[in-house]
């Protein structure tokens, strides 16, 4: 009888240590998508810098770069809510135009020129809710309804400059366009722009990670027909994160504004939707929806702005930043699919 029993026994720490490799080989993973992109932003960061031959990591270069992400990462917080759901928003960029050009022509007008702001806002709200209402209460697709918009509101935003460049070299409020936050006098300083899209990255994480309607919107991403039965309001949820969409573009518009002292419906945030989108992707939301964190997003923002800063410091001609981003948004597309395909192992 003690032999027998021992020699059941002997299978036991095999056991254990599988157990044990199980457990960290889970534990590496974990850390692997705490981390995300991260690893990433740090090497391109160091990478730019040697062969820029030292002028990356410069205070200028720095905020710089900081500018250059901070419409971005506005545009993409409001994406990552709209692909969070499973859908699309390529309208962003049109919206984000549309909105610039109706603050600044409102900001021309002695007696109401205080409030393009709001006005600009406004407008993006609009026509974000406009398309969540048309995705939402119609069942029509989002790729197509926001394609559609893309046109559309692109003309509006051309309509209302005449077609022409709308300037305002007195607009109010135009420190969070070229601005900065003093930190320590004389030493640190932060733009107004990368103070507003850190604001912004707050916001949503607060909304998606600590109230219940985020917890809705994961699950309409997750399994919309499940979160129906279970009482959501999709329609709903829909709605507001094509409102958040527009709304944010919105607010890139009036930074946009800000900044330029200037707007024009034909050229202001051509191919904006491609960036944010591929900011959300390479900070690991995943297209088919439910997956992904606004802190991953702010990280995709940063290494698109790192990229195209450190492109132009080490002599990459403009035609050649096109080649290279293209193939970052294919790169940002078979990750995604590569996350799923681990997801599905596990």
């Amino acid at each position: 009888m003690p032999d027998n029993a021992a020699s059941e026994a002997r299978p036991a720490p095999t056991t254990t240590n599988g157990a044990a490799a199980e457990t960290r080989r889970q534990q590496v993973r974990g850390l692997i998508s705490a981390l995300g992109m991260l690893p990433v932003l740090l090497i391109l960061c160091i990478g730019f810098h040697l062969l820029s031959e030292g002028r990356f990591f410069t205070g200028q270069n720095l905020g710089i770069v900081l500018q250059q992400a901070a419409v971005n990462t506005v545009l993409a917080a409001g994406m990552t809510f709209v692909i969070l759901t499973g859908g699309i928003d390529l309208s962003v960029g049109s919206i984000l135009a549309a909105s610039a050009m109706a603050g600044l022509t409102l900001s021309r007008l002695p007696e109401l020129g205080m409030l393009w702001l709001p006005a600009a806002l406004l407008t993006g709200l609009c026509f974000g809710v406009v398309n969540g209402a048309l995705i939402a209460l119609l069942r029509l697709p989002p790729f197509i309804v926001t394609l559609g918009s893309l046109t559309a509101v692109r003309g509006l935003a051309r309509l209302l400059g005449a077609d022409t460049t709308v300037f305002n070299p007195s607009i109010p409020y135009a420190f969070i366009g070229n601005g900065s936050l003093t930190l320590i006098p004389g030493v640190a300083s932060i733009p107004w722009l990368s103070v507003i899209a850190l604001l912004v990255i707050l916001v949503s994480w607060l909304v998606l990670r600590r109230t219940v309607l985020g917890v809705h919107i994961y699950a309409v991403g997750g399994n919309e027909s499940a979160a129906r039965l279970a009482g959501i309001k999709v329609w709903a949820v829909l709605i507001f994160v094509y409102g958040v969409s527009g709304l944010f573009a919105g607010l890139g518009g009036a930074m946009q504004a800000a900044r330029l002292y200037a707007a024009n419906g034909l050229q202001l945030g051509q191919s904006y939707e491609l960036d944010a989108i591929t900011a959300v992707i390479l900070g690991g939301t995943s297209f088919v929806g439910g997956i992904g964190s606004i802190w991953g997003t702010l990280v995709g923002a940063l290494i698109i702005a790192v990229l195209s800063n450190g492109l132009i410091l080490i002599g990459v001609s403009d035609i050649w930043q096109y080649v290279i981003k293209g193939l970052v948004i294919i790169g940002a597309v078979a990750l995604d699919r590569y996350r799923l395909q681990g997801s599905a192992r596990t």
